[in-house]
């Protein structure tokens, strides 16, 4: 006898039907899904709101500064529209601030990175005093940028510094370090890669002492030299550290303020775009719109630089 089997289990479940082709199932919003959703809310909205109110919010009120025509402690202001800029770019100015911001971001980047380098070669070897010495190329950067001008300064004064009384008895005229544009530039330069120096090394010491052990054992086997080793092998596979050196560095010098207020307060031949935007709000101009709009350059400048390194500069980098 046979049995036909359609239709003889009613009590099992309809399947659901098909999804359409190419259609994705939605996800169940499932308690523990809803759960960890406060959690990570509950963890980053404080720090969200940290950065919303004390980064995002004070640069859209100085974008909105940026076109007024507004005297630093006046009352009233004037909407003057793309004027600060235009007057900004017009200027007999620009040029200098510009290219001496230009001149001061390039010096220091590649000074700070090419010594940062060699001395992180230099405390790389496994010689006694490699800790001590390591913590004194590294503690200039973690000092205050006031206390370390004013020692500087100490130094360089042509009136009263150690060096003008160096060269005094050598029977040498001492430079006007202060007072020449170019020797005032030079001296800033100087002192800020000398204060940078031990972080640049630090995190190059860190990129050298993770390279791997054995291929560079296997190119020691192979007849390559120590400078071979460092050119073909060490160099390659340092691009990542490099990289996020020359963005670190580069926007740090960028924003470099402290160094050039305590040494150069007129700004003489030191006048970058941040330091600029300082003397026009708060020198004898007042021109708190004109600075704010120079401040809105520097940001751009500062987001062009930094998303053309993310877009060109990252792939060439070797990440093993």
């Amino acid at each position: 006898m046979t049995t036909s089997l359609a239709g003889s289990r009613t009590d099992l479940p309809a399947e659901p039907p098909a999804s359409p082709a190419g259609s994705v199932p939605r996800r169940r919003w499932s308690a523990r899904s809803r759960r960890d959703f406060f959690v990570f809310l509950a963890l980053a909205f404080p720090n969200l709101l940290l950065i919303g109110t004390f980064t995002y919010l004070p640069l859209i009120n100085n974008i909105y500064y940026s076109t007024l025509n507004w005297t630093l402690g006046s009352a009233s202001a004037t909407v003057v529209g793309l004027e600060n800029y235009l007057t900004f770019f017009t200027s007999a100015d620009a040029g200098k601030v510009l290219g001496t911001t230009a001149i001061f971001t390039a010096t220091t980047v590649a000074g700070s990175m090419v010594l940062g380098l060699l001395v992180a070669l230099a405390l790389n070897s496994k010689v006694r005093g490699t800790t001590f010495a390591r913590a004194a190329v590294f503690a200039p950067y973690v000092l205050s940028g006031v206390g370390v001008g004013l020692v500087w300064l100490f130094i360089f004064d042509p009136g009263y510094g150690v060096l003008s009384w160096i060269l005094r008895g050598l029977g040498q005229q001492s430079p006007q370090w202060i007072n020449d544009p170019q020797l005032s530039l030079a001296m800033v330069i100087l002192v800020y890669v000398w204060k940078n120096l031990g972080y640049c090394a630090v995190v190059f010491l860190a990129g050298l002492q993770s390279l791997p052990k054995d291929v560079m054992e296997a190119a020691s086997l192979d007849g390559a030299g120590r400078f071979r080793r460092f050119a073909s092998i060490s160099i390659p596979l340092l691009s990542p550290t490099t990289f996020f050196l020359l963005i670190t560095t580069m926007l740090s010098s960028l924003q470099a303020f402290d160094l050039i207020r305590i040494m150069t307060p007129l700004g003489s031949g030191t006048s970058t775009l941040i330091y600029e935007a300082y003397l026009q709000a708060f020198g004898a101009y007042n021109r708190a719109g004109y600075s704010a709009a120079i401040s809105v350059v520097l940001f751009v400048i500062l987001l062009v630089i930094t998303v053309l390194q993310l877009r060109f500069v990252e792939k060439k980098v070797h990440y093993s």
